[in-house]
Protein backbone atom coordinates (compact mmCIF):
# COMPACT_ATOMS: atom_id res chain seq x y z
CA UNK A 1 0.00 0.00 0.00
CA UNK A 2 0.97 3.51 -0.55
CA UNK A 3 0.54 6.61 0.81
CA UNK A 4 0.14 10.22 0.57
CA UNK A 5 2.89 12.87 0.10
CA UNK A 6 4.07 16.75 -0.55
CA UNK A 7 6.48 16.83 -3.71
CA UNK A 8 7.78 19.96 -4.84
CA UNK A 9 5.73 21.49 -7.99
CA UNK A 10 8.14 22.92 -10.56
CA UNK A 11 7.16 26.54 -9.52
CA UNK A 12 8.74 25.84 -5.74
CA UNK A 13 5.41 25.42 -4.23
CA UNK A 14 4.13 21.94 -2.79
CA UNK A 15 1.91 19.14 -4.62
CA UNK A 16 0.51 16.78 -2.80
CA UNK A 17 0.17 12.86 -4.25
CA UNK A 18 -0.11 9.85 -3.90
CA UNK A 19 3.49 7.27 -3.87
CA UNK A 20 3.58 3.50 -4.09
CA UNK A 21 7.09 2.49 -3.93
CA UNK A 22 8.56 -0.67 -5.62
CA UNK A 23 11.15 -3.27 -3.47
CA UNK A 24 14.11 -1.50 -5.20
CA UNK A 25 14.67 2.10 -4.35
CA UNK A 26 16.18 2.70 -8.09
CA UNK A 27 13.29 1.21 -9.75
CA UNK A 28 11.53 3.35 -12.47
CA UNK A 29 8.97 5.50 -12.12
CA UNK A 30 5.66 5.68 -13.41
CA UNK A 31 3.46 8.99 -13.02
CA UNK A 32 -0.64 8.26 -13.24
CA UNK A 33 -2.68 10.57 -13.56
CA UNK A 34 -6.26 10.63 -12.37
CA UNK A 35 -10.29 10.62 -14.29
CA UNK A 36 -12.33 13.73 -14.12
CA UNK A 37 -13.43 11.88 -10.95
CA UNK A 38 -10.13 13.47 -8.81
CA UNK A 39 -7.88 11.00 -6.94
CA UNK A 40 -10.14 8.44 -5.88
CA UNK A 41 -9.49 4.16 -4.65
CA UNK A 42 -8.97 3.24 -8.44
CA UNK A 43 -6.32 5.32 -9.25
CA UNK A 44 -4.17 4.78 -5.84
CA UNK A 45 -5.01 1.00 -6.68
CA UNK A 46 -3.20 1.35 -9.86
CA UNK A 47 -0.39 2.61 -8.35
CA UNK A 48 -0.40 0.18 -6.23
CA UNK A 49 -0.59 -2.47 -9.00
CA UNK A 50 3.01 -1.36 -10.53
CA UNK A 51 4.34 -0.91 -7.88
CA UNK A 52 3.79 -4.46 -6.92
CA UNK A 53 5.26 -5.07 -10.82
CA UNK A 54 8.55 -3.08 -9.97
CA UNK A 55 8.01 0.59 -10.99
CA UNK A 56 8.08 3.19 -8.26
CA UNK A 57 4.10 5.17 -9.25
CA UNK A 58 3.25 8.85 -7.97
CA UNK A 59 -0.36 9.89 -8.78
CA UNK A 60 -0.44 13.45 -8.04
CA UNK A 61 -3.58 15.35 -6.79
CA UNK A 62 -4.43 17.47 -9.46
CA UNK A 63 -7.84 18.32 -8.09
CA UNK A 64 -6.16 19.22 -4.55
CA UNK A 65 -8.06 16.86 -2.39
CA UNK A 66 -11.49 16.88 -4.16
CA UNK A 67 -12.97 13.64 -4.88
CA UNK A 68 -16.19 13.28 -7.02
CA UNK A 69 -18.94 10.72 -6.50
CA UNK A 70 -19.11 8.15 -9.67
CA UNK A 71 -23.19 9.08 -10.00
CA UNK A 72 -22.08 12.86 -10.54
CA UNK A 73 -20.64 13.02 -14.30
CA UNK A 74 -21.46 16.79 -14.30
CA UNK A 75 -19.39 17.80 -10.86
CA UNK A 76 -16.28 15.64 -12.64
CA UNK A 77 -16.72 17.82 -16.10
CA UNK A 78 -17.11 21.12 -13.52
CA UNK A 79 -13.83 20.09 -11.94
CA UNK A 80 -12.09 19.16 -14.94
CA UNK A 81 -13.11 22.26 -17.01
CA UNK A 82 -11.76 24.15 -14.00
CA UNK A 83 -8.46 22.69 -14.12
CA UNK A 84 -5.70 24.43 -16.27
CA UNK A 85 -4.48 21.51 -17.91
CA UNK A 86 -1.21 23.24 -19.01
CA UNK A 87 -0.54 24.37 -16.02
CA UNK A 88 -1.33 21.07 -14.18
CA UNK A 89 1.13 19.35 -16.77
CA UNK A 90 3.93 21.80 -16.10
CA UNK A 91 3.94 22.40 -12.60
CA UNK A 92 2.36 19.33 -10.99
CA UNK A 93 3.06 16.76 -13.90
CA UNK A 94 6.34 17.64 -14.38
CA UNK A 95 6.89 18.18 -10.40
CA UNK A 96 6.19 14.24 -10.35
CA UNK A 97 8.55 13.22 -13.03
CA UNK A 98 10.80 15.17 -11.70
CA UNK A 99 10.93 13.86 -7.81
CA UNK A 100 10.98 10.13 -9.58
CA UNK A 101 13.95 10.69 -11.78
CA UNK A 102 15.88 11.91 -8.73
CA UNK A 103 15.67 8.25 -7.57
CA UNK A 104 17.88 7.28 -10.92
CA UNK A 105 15.85 5.22 -13.15
CA UNK A 106 13.75 6.13 -15.74
CA UNK A 107 10.36 7.54 -16.08
CA UNK A 108 6.88 6.86 -17.63
CA UNK A 109 3.54 8.53 -17.52
CA UNK A 110 0.31 7.20 -18.18
CA UNK A 111 -3.47 8.16 -17.55
CA UNK A 112 -6.99 7.77 -17.77
CA UNK A 113 -9.69 9.26 -19.37
CA UNK A 114 -8.65 12.98 -18.33
CA UNK A 115 -5.50 11.76 -17.20
CA UNK A 116 -4.99 10.11 -20.75
CA UNK A 117 -5.70 13.48 -22.52
CA UNK A 118 -2.74 14.92 -20.29
CA UNK A 119 -0.48 11.91 -20.91
CA UNK A 120 0.17 13.27 -24.45
CA UNK A 121 0.22 16.79 -23.15
CA UNK A 122 3.24 15.81 -20.98
CA UNK A 123 4.84 13.37 -23.63
CA UNK A 124 4.92 16.54 -25.77
CA UNK A 125 5.95 19.44 -23.35
CA UNK A 126 7.65 16.98 -20.35
CA UNK A 127 11.01 16.50 -21.22
CA UNK A 128 11.67 13.81 -18.40
CA UNK A 129 9.51 11.44 -19.47
CA UNK A 130 10.85 8.43 -21.64
CA UNK A 131 7.47 6.94 -22.40
CA UNK A 132 3.86 7.17 -22.93
CA UNK A 133 0.87 5.05 -22.17
CA UNK A 134 -3.15 6.62 -22.29
CA UNK A 135 -6.17 5.42 -21.85
CA UNK A 136 -8.97 6.42 -24.04
CA UNK A 137 -8.28 10.48 -23.81
CA UNK A 138 -6.82 12.88 -26.29
CA UNK A 139 -6.39 16.34 -25.70
CA UNK A 140 -7.19 19.15 -28.44
CA UNK A 141 -4.02 18.99 -31.48
CA UNK A 142 -3.68 22.81 -30.92
CA UNK A 143 -2.50 21.84 -27.04
CA UNK A 144 -0.40 18.81 -28.21
CA UNK A 145 -0.29 17.07 -31.48
CA UNK A 146 0.28 13.82 -32.48
CA UNK A 147 3.58 14.81 -34.81
CA UNK A 148 5.29 16.48 -31.23
CA UNK A 149 4.98 13.48 -29.18
CA UNK A 150 8.27 12.89 -27.80
CA UNK A 151 8.77 9.67 -26.39
CA UNK A 152 7.67 6.11 -27.46
CA UNK A 153 3.71 5.80 -27.03
CA UNK A 154 1.24 3.18 -26.14
CA UNK A 155 -2.53 3.90 -26.41
CA UNK A 156 -5.86 2.05 -25.33
CA UNK A 157 -8.86 3.12 -26.41
CA UNK A 158 -12.83 1.41 -26.82
CA UNK A 159 -14.60 0.76 -29.25
CA UNK A 160 -18.02 1.56 -27.98
CA UNK A 161 -16.35 5.01 -26.26
CA UNK A 162 -18.63 8.29 -26.80
CA UNK A 163 -16.12 10.41 -25.52
CA UNK A 164 -12.83 9.66 -27.00
CA UNK A 165 -15.01 8.33 -30.35
CA UNK A 166 -13.60 5.84 -32.90
CA UNK A 167 -13.05 8.56 -35.10
CA UNK A 168 -11.34 10.50 -33.33
CA UNK A 169 -8.73 7.88 -32.53
CA UNK A 170 -8.34 7.22 -36.12
CA UNK A 171 -7.18 10.10 -36.89
CA UNK A 172 -5.02 10.56 -34.07
CA UNK A 173 -3.33 7.21 -35.42
CA UNK A 174 -3.06 8.73 -38.95
CA UNK A 175 -0.84 11.58 -37.94
CA UNK A 176 1.16 8.90 -35.84
CA UNK A 177 1.80 7.22 -38.99
CA UNK A 178 2.53 10.60 -41.00
CA UNK A 179 4.99 11.71 -38.58
CA UNK A 180 7.03 8.57 -38.50
CA UNK A 181 6.31 8.37 -34.86
CA UNK A 182 7.02 4.97 -32.98
CA UNK A 183 3.69 3.59 -31.45
CA UNK A 184 1.38 1.14 -30.04
CA UNK A 185 -2.41 1.21 -30.54
CA UNK A 186 -4.93 -0.68 -29.64
CA UNK A 187 -8.78 -0.96 -29.70
CA UNK A 188 -10.95 -2.95 -27.26
CA UNK A 189 -14.52 -3.91 -27.65
CA UNK A 190 -16.09 -2.17 -24.44
CA UNK A 191 -16.75 1.26 -23.11
CA UNK A 192 -15.23 4.24 -21.87
CA UNK A 193 -13.46 3.82 -18.52
CA UNK A 194 -13.26 -0.46 -19.35
CA UNK A 195 -9.62 0.18 -17.10
CA UNK A 196 -11.84 1.16 -13.98
CA UNK A 197 -13.17 -1.76 -11.80
CA UNK A 198 -15.07 0.53 -9.21
CA UNK A 199 -17.59 1.62 -12.09
CA UNK A 200 -18.99 -2.19 -13.08
CA UNK A 201 -21.68 -0.55 -15.71
CA UNK A 202 -18.43 -0.15 -18.04
CA UNK A 203 -15.75 -2.36 -17.17
CA UNK A 204 -14.60 -5.20 -18.84
CA UNK A 205 -12.38 -7.66 -17.17
CA UNK A 206 -11.19 -9.23 -20.40
CA UNK A 207 -10.29 -6.02 -21.84
CA UNK A 208 -8.51 -4.51 -18.61
CA UNK A 209 -6.77 -7.44 -18.63
CA UNK A 210 -5.05 -7.59 -21.74
CA UNK A 211 -4.60 -3.65 -22.12
CA UNK A 212 -2.56 -3.83 -17.90
CA UNK A 213 -0.36 -6.87 -19.53
CA UNK A 214 0.38 -4.96 -23.03
CA UNK A 215 1.12 -1.61 -20.67
CA UNK A 216 3.23 -3.31 -18.40
CA UNK A 217 5.44 -5.34 -21.39
CA UNK A 218 5.25 -1.54 -22.62
CA UNK A 219 6.97 0.04 -19.58
CA UNK A 220 9.11 -3.46 -18.77
CA UNK A 221 10.79 -2.76 -22.36
CA UNK A 222 10.99 1.10 -22.62
CA UNK A 223 12.03 1.77 -18.93
CA UNK A 224 14.98 -1.20 -18.89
Amino acid sequence: MGKMISFPRTTGKSAQGYLAEAKDPKAPGVVVIQEWWGLQGQIKAVCDRLAAAGFTALAPDLFDGKVVPYHDSPAAEAAMKSLDFKAATSEAVRGAAQFLKKRGGKVAITGFCMGGALTVIAAVHVPEFDAAVCFYGLPPESVAAPKDIRVPFQGHFARQDDWCTPAVVDEFERKLKEAGKKFEIYRYDGHHAFMNSERTAVYSDEAAKLAWDRSLQFLREKLA
